[in-house]
């Protein structure tokens, strides 16, 4: 029997960096150091645990969507351990929404086939934590989504979600899509055999037409979201200095009440 996992990930300007807006007010790219998502680490992470635990022939795929520089992204998830990766690359994706990007993705999962799709429970830069739902629902299967803990077994997945105040068991039949949260398990790091050995591993390359899809259908034409204006973050003012000669703490209130703190 073979289990195959497809894992989205993306790949998002480097939370580190100096990030702008382009002219079109989509996000300059080009701009900033791009990274694999950190929150997506987390879902390669744990389809590779479910590769080592499964007595299955298990084969995990990545796949992403964006544009030259994404297959970084790709590298370092093979580095970590997946097997293969796909790579949907279109100048018309540009301005893509998550809506949008849903339905590339499902178009997508379905060409590379699967039983089991894993991603984050959110990207680093979009942080609307909607495109998993999305997915299930352009593949027609279950969702089970924000979870801290996952397994395969019978052809089902289960998993754990943390609540403020419990922790319920979800289950759905295989084929489903999942998202797991950063409490899932710590990352793997790339081994030094594991950079050279995805060198030698294969990545597909894909655009709009190998999916069935139109230009129009995605990128900032077919985006149901539009932002319509971006200004810069302000500088930071100097703070207020309070000197503490014996009135402090009735200062540090009164500024605090000021404020409507307290």
């Amino acid at each position: 029997m073979s289990l195959r996992i497809v894992v989205t990930v993306k790949y998002v300007p480097d939370a580190t960096g100096d990030r702008h807006f382009a002219d079109d007010l989509t996000v300059d790219r080009d701009d900033v150091d791009g990274l694999l998502s950190e929150l997506d680490e987390y879902a390669v992470e744990q389809a590779l645990q479910i590769s080592e635990n499964s007595d299955d022939d298990v084969e995990v795929t990545v796949l992403t969507v964006g544009p030259e520089d994404a297959k970084d992204a790709l590298r370092k998830a093979l580095s970590m351990g997946a097997d293969k990766a796909i790579h949907v690359e279109d100048d018309d994706l540009h301005g893509t929404d998550a809506i949008g990007t849903s339905l590339v993705l499902a178009k997508a999962v379905e060409k590379a086939g699967y039983d089991l799709v894993i991603s984050g429970m959110a990207s680093t830069d979009g942080t609307m934590g909607v495109v998993p739902a999305l997915l299930a629902e352009r593949l027609g299967v279950p969702q089970v989504t924000l979870l801290s803990q996952v397994s395969v077994e019978d052809g089902k997945v289960t998993g754990r979600r943390d609540g403020d105040a419990a922790s319920e068991t979800l289950e759905a039949q295989l084929p489903a899509v999942v998202s797991v949260t950063d409490q899932s398990g710590e990352a793997r790091y790339p081994s030094f055999k594991g950079i050279m050995a995805a060198k030698k591993k294969p990545v597909e390359s894909w655009d709009l037409s190998d999916l069935d899809i139109e230009a129009e259908e995605v990128g900032l034409e077919g985006a149901y979201t539009v932002v319509d204006a971006a200004a810069e973050r302000p500088a930071r003012t100097a703070g207020t200095i309070v000197k503490d000669e014996g009135e402090g703490g009735k200062q540090l209130a009164e500024f605090l009440a000021s404020q409507k703190f307290i």
